[in-house]
């Protein structure tokens, strides 16, 4: 009888499926400092690094358990982690030149799409000579905030979160923009 026992937990314990969901509230805390960082002209804050959920400790008894049959790895809560080099390059370079784009996004010129990226939104408010320059200013920017997307889902161990983390920044970069910039919605550009 205790074999049969022994091995339906097996069993169980073998179609275990273990589903690592997207921690939307703490990218959502990360992705509020870094931009708050990089629009704040790049002044650095303190507690800039993502602090894991506390929990109460388990029983040994029942950690032991868990462990058996889970590995720890397995079983970890999922968090944002916005510490890595790569992550902090990339935020490091969006900073460095926030100062370029920011007088466009001021004018209206450059306004914060609805996927997390900025678009050239009305050439006409850039002067003429400068406006191959927005286009270059636009593309640098995008190219960074795309390493920084691609580098947080990376740094997570979970590439299939970029997506994921793109869109909650691009939310929250809209709910931070100044007033006066213009940002992207499903129904077109709208001025906050």
């Amino acid at each position: 009888m205790t074999a049969s026992v022994l091995a339906t937990a097996l069993l169980c314990a073998a179609c275990v499926t273990i589903n690592v969901y997207f921690p939307a509230a703490a990218a959502e805390k990360a992705a509020d400092r870094i931009i708050d960082d990089v629009w704040d002209k790049g002044a650095p804050k303190p507690g800039t690094t993502a602090v894991p959920p506390q929990s109460s400790p388990p029983s040994r008894l029942v950690s032991a358990a868990l462990d058996f049959v889970l590995s720890p790895a397995q079983a970890a809560q999922p968090d944002i982690r916005i510490s890595s080099p790569e992550v902090q390059q990339a935020k490091a370079s969006l900073e460095a030149h926030f100062s370029s784009p920011k007088p466009y996004l001021d004018s209206g010129a450059v306004g914060l799409t609805g996927d997390g990226l900025v678009a050239v939104r009305e050439a006409n408010a850039a002067p003429l000579a400068q406006r191959n320059a927005v286009k270059a200013l636009v593309a640098d920017e995008n190219r960074d905030r795309q390493a920084l997307y691609r580098e947080a889902a990376k740094a997570n161990g979970q590439p299939q979160w970029e997506g994921q983390i793109q869109s909650v920044f691009a939310q929250r970069r809209v709910a931070k923009a100044q007033p006066g910039w213009w940002y992207q919605d499903s129904s077109g550009w709208k001025q906050k």
